[in-house]
């Protein structure tokens, strides 16, 4: 303990329980594979349990499509349309239509397109003197992937006709073409306002590229609402898609025809089968493919979604507010700093505790499971 008002025991699981009663998600416990019923898990921000319907489809695609039917089913189970599949059925989780999403990549690699993308619209947009140069504005502490993504395109567009600029902050926007950031901070849970700092940019010119990893399965989102252009993001946290599942690539309908995506590959190829061609886009989101898709990684991915949908990520939302609330007043009693807001300013997703010893307390904490 740190000072501050003593908690009991006693007190803290009467409230503990008092929640569970009310608990409208209670049920969906037994949706997920829990060896360890003594195990408290408290790093579903960085890697999602795993439901039961994913070892039972993994089986299936493994034992019977993959062994069984071979090549065939590439058609016969349908793992050529995968992608775009899995998209739609993750778009309303996201606030998004048919054919807006594709899951595909990494975040990294979705990423580095869309922010070409981004580059290249606003470019056309704005129609800036010629060696006037491209300003990418990104918080100063965005996570890592983020800003060595920005920093990588800085160095490969960058050319004495036409520098790329790399600002650091958000504060000033004048003369930027493109923003970068995360709707959830990964550090404190703090939400970014989607429709409002949109807006904002889009005010300055800017075209908005939003990382929805930290948020995408825990915050209910409505992109057509907030008019985002463009997003990308994991699956493999509040998703349960599992470890290193496809990222996802969001871009509104009516920009679609305008992306030309800076990785071209056979799968975002118009006639796929035509070898002999040279490269001709898809229409719609299928430009943002490139490789052959992980049909192991889209399957589990697939179920995580599904289970995220069929819960309501309305009531995940506000369980995760009501979990966050619970743990934020169990650290003020504690007299522990705690760096996240309370709900709504917060995710609800992630409590962030800052000690001085908390190397040694993390080890504590693992050995007590």
């Amino acid at each position: 303990r740190a000072g501050g008002p003593a908690v009991t025991d006693q007190s803290a699981r009467r409230r503990e329980l008092d929640l569970d009663a009310d608990d409208e998600l209670a049920h969906w416990r037994d949706e997920f594979v829990i060896p360890d019923p003594e195990l408290v898990y408290l790093d579903g921000n960085s890697l999602g349990r795993t439901p039961q319907r994913t070892v039972t489809a993994l089986a299936e695609v493994v034992e019977q499509q993959w062994a069984g039917d071979l090549i065939t089913s590439w058609w016969e189970h349908e793992w050529l349309d995968l992608p775009l599949a899995v998209g739609d059925e993750l778009a309303p989780l996201l606030g998004a239509g048919p054919g807006e999403v594709a899951v595909h990549d990494s975040t990294t690699v979705c990423l580095f397109q869309l922010i070409n993308v981004a580059v290249d619209l606003a470019l056309d947009r704005r129609r800036r003197p010629a060696d006037a140069p491209v300003v990418i504005a990104v918080p100063t502490h965005e996570f890592p992937t983020d800003r060595y993504v920005i920093d990588g395109i800085a160095r490969l567009r960058s050319s004495d006709a036409r520098p790329v600029v790399v600002r650091h902050g958000l504060d000033d926007l004048d003369d930027v073409d493109v923003v970068v950031r995360s709707h959830v901070d990964y550090r404190t849970a703090l939400i970014a306002p989607l429709a409002e700092e949109t807006a904002r940019a889009t005010g300055h010119g800017a075209i908005t590229v939003w990382d929805l990893s930290h948020a995408a399965g825990v915050v209910d989102l409505d992109l057509e609402a907030a008019g985002v252009d463009l997003a990308a993001g994991c699956t493999y946290k509040f998703l349960n898609g599992g470890p290193g599942a496809p990222a996802f690539t969001y871009v509104r309908r009516s920009v679609q025809s305008d992306v030309v995506q800076p990785i071209w590959g056979w799968f975002g190829q118009r006639d796929q089968f035509a070898m002999d061609n040279p490269f001709d886009a898809r229409e719609g989101i299928a430009r943002l493919l490139n490789g052959t898709p992980g049909v192991l990684g889209l399957t589990a991915a697939r179920c995580g979604i599904a289970v995220t949908a069929e819960a309501g990520i309305g009531r995940i939302s506000r369980k995760a507010h009501a979990l966050a609330g619970f743990a934020i007043d169990l650290a003020d009693d504690l007299g522990l700093r705690c760096t996240t807001e309370r709900p709504p300013a917060s995710s609800g997703g992630t409590v962030s505790i800052v000690h001085p010893d908390a190397t040694a307390l993390q080890r504590r904490l693992a050995e007590r499971k």
